[in-house]
């Protein structure tokens, strides 16, 4: 409680003298106040600021763009190719089933799996004749 009862104190007196506490330092009435013993205000002369000048920037046109029309483009009907790839679905379903049997075969041995792969896509693609489509 007597914290709370300081403070009402101490701001009203903050209050009632806060007018008097100016930033100029004069006031008191034409250097009457406390210890004034002329009329100067204590200013200080400002600083000399010098302005550089800025540096000159060139402006260059923009390079002028060509625009070329397109070539007209020749669309010939396409013409039936025919590989010689040997690889068919065949030969697919080959591997997947060669290299099941080279696993389980081999217990889980990674060289049987592969042989087992090989040797499913090579028959299975051999079932077809080696050529698609036939």
């Amino acid at each position: 409680m007597k914290k709370l009862l300081f403070l009402i104190q101490l701001t009203a007196a903050v209050i009632l003298f806060s007018p008097i506490s100016y930033a100029d330092g004069d006031w008191g009435h034409h250097g009457h106040g406390w210890g004034h013993h002329g009329h100067h205000h204590g200013y200080y002369p400002q600083p000399q600021i010098n302005y550089y000048p800025q540096p000159q920037i060139n402006y260059y046109p923009a390079p002028q763009i060509n625009y070329y029309p397109q070539p007209q483009v020749n669309y010939y009907p396409r013409q039936a190719q025919y590989s010689n790839d040997p690889r068919s679905h065949q030969g697919l379903a080959g591997g997947v089933v060669g290299s099941v049997l080279g696993y389980e075969i081999g217990n889980g041995d990674p060289l049987a799996t592969g042989l087992g792969a090989a040797a499913g896509s090579f028959l299975g693609n051999g079932m077809n004749g080696g050529y698609p489509g036939r």
